[in-house]
């Protein structure tokens, strides 16, 4: 099973960045504990500040994948190009938010790609990524 992480805008900063909400890990620490975990699976990971390379890479993955497990970051309230980006290929796409959304700040609460996606996990940190990885694994056993 093939599944491309997508990180956006900020999501380089983890560990350093408002650890309150985020935690102390790097994003490349934990993509290594899911490695670990997670052996049977080809795990990829990409993250990018700019919102036309998140698009290009879900362009290259989008129809030779199994799954995309998407944090476009505060793209996530903004994009209408993300949006149509995951609706213009094959393979479901996962939301995720290591933060819970619904509770910050009021323009927040509205996600412009969760209409696009399969589904989405908020607010459950970095879990929220092998929550992601279950479900592309639960759908393969179908």
């Amino acid at each position: 099973m093939k599944i491309q992480i997508i990180n956006g805008p900020n999501l380089n900063l983890l560990g350093k960045r408002e650890p309150d909400i985020y935690g102390n890990s790097s994003f490349e620490e934990y993509f290594a504990h899911l490695q670990h975990i997670y052996k049977d699976c080809e795990l990829s990971y990409f993250q990018s500040n700019h919102e036309g390379a998140i698009i290009d890479k879900i362009h290259e993955v989008g129809f030779s994948y199994d799954g995309i497990i998407l944090n476009a970051g505060a793209y996530t309230h903004t994009s209408i190009a993300l949006h149509d980006a995951i609706k213009a290929v094959t393979v479901p796409v996962i939301e995720v938010h290591i933060s819970n959304i619904h509770s910050r700040e009021e323009f927040r609460h509205k996600s412009m790609i969760a209409a696009a996606c399969k589904g989405s996990v908020v607010g459950l940190g970095l879990l929220s990524y092998n929550l992601g990885i279950e479900f592309f694994l639960k759908q393969k056993e179908v």
